[in-house]
């Protein structure tokens, strides 16, 4: 059985993996980029004759895009696991947890969405390991 476990935040995704006594690990990274600044670039506006222009919703779907990117990323890596538990300190595990719920071959796999905080790479093994020892299925 591969038990796999989703630290997530919107800079980067952690994928442990148990199978059978073996520990697997993998980092995805985002391109999630808050805040973008394009060179020249001095006020939050650009001025064209007497008009303002706010790049507010562009910026907003720039990040909407990248982040969508980003899940269906993580989505193709658990095509193969049994089990999948979410955690960590942001909303990106929920909007992951969304798109994990209306993909009916993966739905039924997730087990579980925590809040965690920041963790270190052995915290967060040690944790995924946890969970699995005390929920047996």
């Amino acid at each position: 059985m591969r038990k796999v476990g989703i630290w997530i935040d919107q800079k980067e995704a952690h994928i442990i993996t148990l199978s059978e006594s073996k520990v697997y690990s993998k980092t995805i990274y985002s391109d999630i980029d808050t805040r973008i600044r394009f060179d020249g670039e001095k006020k939050q506006f650009g001025r064209f004759g007497d008009q303002f222009l706010v790049d507010e919703k562009g910026k907003k779907n720039r990040i909407e895009e990248y982040t969508q990117r980003y899940l269906m990323g993580i989505l193709k890596e658990l095509k193969n696991a049994d089990e999948i538990v979410l955690f960590g300190p942001a909303q990106t595990k929920s909007k992951l947890e969304k798109i994990i719920l209306k993909n009916p071959g993966v739905a039924p796999k997730l087990k579980a969405v925590k809040i965690s905080d920041n963790m270190t790479h052995n915290q967060k093994i040690a944790y995924v390991k946890d969970f699995y020892k005390s929920n047996l299925s």
